[in-house]
């Protein structure tokens, strides 16, 4: 297994593959099913995350963007079938409106873990590239013997997704929900979207399992509902607009 990433069953035909040598700490997940499997995200582009999931299935992998940020695609330019939401698919296609060195900068680190021998910065490019199939929420997706939902959760980004499988309780939720600050202050993020995609996701009757982009997987199955009370607090306060700050409700922290 390659040393940058780090391996962990979910269950035997779903596996989170993350990068805790970066101060991102993000997630990608891939999902096996009978005919193909799903690869959600493929996170910063620093390690080939290809070659770890070929060396968990033979199946034919398709890529799932949760949205088009730098931190989740980074490896997207390894594989052949990239799906997107609509509202970001300009995005994949033309790069998100942030420069280059910026970009280089933050996949730079810091980083706790040596990179691999084969990285360098200076050859690092964000992805570009036509999508094989542009998603809309409510969008079902099949693995042959699993099935997946879309949901579309703008807020982070326009057309950011959170993927939902029902059978298994397993919500996939991209960088609406994980533990450490959210973030809704950057042009391209709307808070109030963002308080309604939250709203979006607590309406789901059966979670038994959240799997978040970035940082710790052990996640409380309650802990959206935390989230949204943190929502509706600012909502109530008419702190939910961009540039009220940093807003600290102990486990939640929210900036805008």
């Amino acid at each position: 297994m390659n040393e940058w990433f780090t391996l962990e069953e979910i269950d035997d035909t779903t596996f989170a593959i993350s990068e805790y040598g970066h101060r991102e700490q993000v997630h990608s997940y891939l999902l096996m099913g009978k005919e193909c499997a799903f690869l959600i995200d493929t996170g910063l582009g620093i390690g080939n995350i290809k070659k770890v999931a070929e060396a968990l299935t033979n199946l034919p992998v398709k890529v799932i963007t949760t949205h088009v940020h730098w931190d989740h695609t980074g490896g997207h330019r390894l594989f052949d079938e990239i799906y997107v939401h609509k509202e970001e698919a300009q995005w994949l296609r033309e790069g998100i409106p942030l420069p280059l060195e910026k970009i280089r900068e933050y996949v730079s680190g810091p980083v706790t873990k040596p990179l691999p021998e084969d990285f360098c910065i200076e050859n690092y490019f964000p992805y570009k590239g036509e999508p094989a199939l542009v998603l809309h929420d409510n969008d079902i997706l099949t693995a042959g013997s699993r099935e997946i939902k879309i949901i579309h959760t703008p807020g982070h980004s326009p057309g950011h997704i959170c993927i939902y499988e029902e059978e298994r309780g397993f919500l996939f939720t991209g960088d609406l929900i994980y533990k450490g600050t959210l973030f809704a202050f950057y042009p391209s993020t709307d808070p109030e979207a963002y308080w309604e995609s939250v709203e979006k996701i607590c309406a789901i009757r059966k979670i038994d399992k959240i799997l978040p982009g970035h940082n710790d997987l052990n996640i409380d199955r309650h802990y959206p509902e935390g989230v949204r009370k943190a929502f509706m607090e600012l909502k109530g306060r008419g702190l939910l607009k961009h540039g009220t700050g940093l807003h600290d409700f102990g486990s939640v922290k929210i900036r805008f």
